[in-house]
């Protein structure tokens, strides 16, 4: 077994576990690091094992939100169990779209799409969205605060409000306000990430804020809809490998176990983190950071790899 290659998957595990949860393109950053992180192993089966470890990041929501997702938890009474059933069909109702759209052109994206210019186009315009997005809100949120009644703490609400700049906003406030129409919408924006670069969590993200769900509700919901969509795409990626007859020895075991459990560790701290962190700032400093690694991606594959013999 290579004990260089379970390093380098175990720091590919890291990058899977950090951004296939904040809204900055996990594809993004792995065709960056592929740059420089090379496994040896085979084409096909380093393209199953990008999606596989996905399997570790989303094993982390389940642990993490293992009660509310749990319709049989013992300490659910009938109303909880029931909210839980509703929730998970809200879930299967926004995976609809990405379904129906997404299995049949997969391969089809990934053939004419995943390349860098489209990645780096995708990061740049995702990140310009995102601040363009919270800009709107921060000022809608400011309109509502002026025509509020202009009581004896009307001066001291506006200057609350003021100070706090990142506080959640939206009128979708709580997981279960969310509709099914609404959760159908959320999907439909899902299918946005079909598109290398753009950022699954991020198309999601997006719709949520769009359709009026406060940062926190956006985020909470985008980590469910993970669970069907990855599970099945992980899934079918290793169905056709299997289909392919390519067998795997120690050396692929190993570094898929590796990746697979650093995956789940660092997402674990991912997802904690996003979620206190959206409850106290806005989505722009991905914003911005999703335009900066986008020029970055541009500048390397159209000036630096050429250079290196590598375009």
């Amino acid at each position: 077994m290579n004990i260089l290659d379970l390093i380098k998957s175990a720091f590919l595990g890291l990058v899977e576990g950090i951004t296939e949860w904040l809204p900055i393109s996990s594809t993004g950053h792995m065709i960056l690091v592929d740059e420089f992180v090379k496994l040896d192993v085979s084409e096909e089966f380093w393209n199953m094992f990008l999606v596989v470890i996905q399997l570790g990041a989303i094993l982390s929501v389940c642990v993490l939100y293992f009660h509310q997702l749990n319709p049989f938890s013992p300490s659910k009474g009938r109303e909880g169990r029931r909210s839980t059933w509703s929730l998970w069909g809200k879930i299967v109702v926004g995976c609809i779209p990405a379904a129906v759209v997404g299995v049949p052109l997969s391969d089809f994206m990934d053939e004419h799409f995943y390349n860098s210019y489209v990645v780096a186009a995708a990061l740049i315009v995702y990140g310009i969205a995102f601040i363009v997005i919270e800009n709107w809100r921060a000022r809608r949120r400011s309109e509502l605060a002026l025509d509020r009644p202009r009581g004896a703490h009307f001066a001291a609400s506006v200057a609350a409000d003021a100070a706090e700049q990142g506080s959640d906003f939206g009128t979708i406030t709580n997981i279960d306000q969310i509709t099914y129409k609404t959760a159908l919408g959320i999907g439909a924006f899902q299918v946005l990430s079909l598109v290398p670069g753009t950022s699954r969590s991020g198309s999601t993200i997006i719709g949520g804020l769009l359709l009026g769900c406060t940062r926190a509700v956006a985020a909470e919901f985008t980590f469910f809809l993970a669970i069907p969509v990855m599970f099945g795409a992980s899934l079918l990626k290793v169905v056709k490998f299997m289909l392919k007859g390519v067998a795997m020895g120690a050396n692929e075991w190993g570094i898929m176990i590796v990746g697979l459990v650093v995956a789940f560790v660092v997402s674990l701290a991912a997802i904690r983190w996003l979620t206190g962190f959206v409850r106290r700032h806005d989505f722009k400093a991905f914003g911005w950071y999703r335009i900066v690694l986008g020029v970055v991606v541009l500048a390397y594959f159209l000036l630096v790899a050429p250079a290196l013999g590598r375009a």
